[in-house]
């Protein structure tokens, strides 16, 4: 395909010969015969966005589960009233996503028998590491006597939750309609199944970006179970296979222990830190000098602000989802949404790493601000080195994502509605009509 008077971030306007990488960029390229040409009409051409943390197949699951926490779900009266008028789906289940206690404490599965008690119904925390079950649920997943529904990701019997196929097709549409041309899947311990599904399903066309997988060198780790010298064992397992870690961070405590892990285990230049949710400022010299990259979300920052604000102590917010002090102590840096946990809109998430607005107005933590080019630049990395971003230059993946506006426009307004084309591989496979 051929782009024409195509306008990028360094000022250029050019046009773009791409296939599945950059052949050409120039002015006044000539089409050739057959080729098809997309006139980007002086809007921005970037290389297109990736993801660096995502769950794609529980994002597909999300499509079609119900939203019972904030905002769309606030209180203990209006949890009750949206299942109880829910539709169960095709196998029978009612599965719910996004719960917090802030909606109505915490929840077990009497308290969601008295709710729905003859229904299968599943109740995911926001955070993505517990499910509720009821009574109906527990029985059809063999365990009637649960104490009580709360299966967490890091016990055995959450193995026990039964699975659905789930639709990437329509994940991967919304997906390239925000410019996204590669994703990286951070849900761990992924196994041959899912793997070989996932890689399927991209190669035959049903999930159109480009799949990067972080497991199995992907740990959660628990406060309750933080062991020091298991978690250096495993990482230097890890690099003993050649291959790097990357483990989930959103406490300080978490935080601490995986910097004295490293330490004792030593490095893999591709090493990673999910969430980074709290850093003290303490352990920023820590993660400098040991050069592992950050894999953060300020999104949160605009869609559970106002929970920190009321949650976390005061002297404490200037730890939350830090950005610019990352990059001021010389630490990799990237963005990315953990979706479904976020919202899925890298857009979004450039726009909260901008302004750090809460969903009420409040600022939080206004220190850690960057720059609209800066946000942008933080989606634009390479899959295995999400600090290093790609370009439009000549011998560059053939992976673009093409606005409506020229760049002046688009870094101040940071919005999804102005992606106009998305390419994979030089193929259009998104076109706003």
């Amino acid at each position: 395909m051929l782009i024409r008077r195509a306008a990028l971030l360094d000022g250029r306007t050019v046009d773009i010969r791409v296939s599945a990488r950059i052949e050409q960029v120039g002015r006044e390229l000539s089409p050739r015969a057959g080729e098809g040409v997309l006139d980007a009409g002086g809007g921005t051409v970037l290389p297109g966005l990736h993801d660096h943390h995502v769950h794609l197949r529980s994002a597909a699951s999300a499509l079609d589960s119900l939203s019972v926490g904030p905002p769309a779900v606030h209180t203990k009266e209006q949890l009750a009233q949206a299942l109880s008028t829910a539709v169960p789906g095709p196998d029978g289940w009612i599965r719910a996503v996004g719960y917090h206690e802030s909606v109505a404490g915490e929840l077990n599965r009497a308290t969601l028998d008295a709710v729905l008690a003859h229904v299968p119904l599943r109740i995911q925390h926001r955070s993505g590491a517990l499910w509720v079950l009821n009574s109906a649920a527990l029985g059809r997943v063999g365990l009637a006597a649960h104490p009580d529904g709360r299966l967490r990701s890091a016990d055995p019997w959450a193995q026990a939750l039964q699975r659905r196929e789930t639709d990437l097709a329509e994940l991967s549409r919304r997906i390239v309609a925000r410019g996204v041309t590669g994703v990286t899947d951070a849900t761990p311990d992924i196994d041959a199944g899912d793997l070989i599904s996932l890689m399927m399903a991209h190669r035959n066309g049903e999930f159109r970006p480009g799949v990067r997988l972080l497991s199995p060198g992907k740990k959660i780790l628990h406060d309750d179970r933080l062991d020091l010298n298991a978690l250096a064992e495993w990482i230097s397992e890890r690099h003993g296979f050649g291959q790097p870690v990357a483990v989930h961070c959103v406490t300080a405590a978490q935080l601490v222990v995986t910097i004295a892990a490293l330490r004792a285990a030593g490095g893999h230049p591709f090493d990673r830190i999910e969430h980074a949710a709290v850093v003290p400022g303490d352990t920023l010299s820590d993660l400098a000098e040991l050069g592992i990259t950050v894999v953060t979300q300020p999104n949160f920052v605009a869609e559970r602000g106002d929970q920190y604000l009321t949650d976390v102590p005061a002297d404490e917010h200037d730890q939350l989802w830090r950005v610019a002090s990352l990059l001021d102590a010389d630490i990799p840096v990237a963005l990315s949404t953990d979706m479904p946990f976020g919202s899925g809109d890298p857009w979004a998430a450039m726009r909260a790493a901008v302004s750090r607005t809460t969903p009420s107005g409040a600022v939080l933590n206004a220190a850690e601000c960057v720059s609209p080019r800066t946000a942008l630049t933080m989606f634009l990395g390479w899959p295995d080195r999400p600090d290093r971003p790609r370009t439009v230059e000549i011998g560059e993946p053939g992976d673009l994502c093409v606005l409506s506006e020229p760049p002046a426009v688009a870094l101040a307004e940071l919005d999804a509605a102005l992606v106009a084309a998305t390419l994979i591989r030089g193929e259009l496979v998104y076109f706003a009509m």
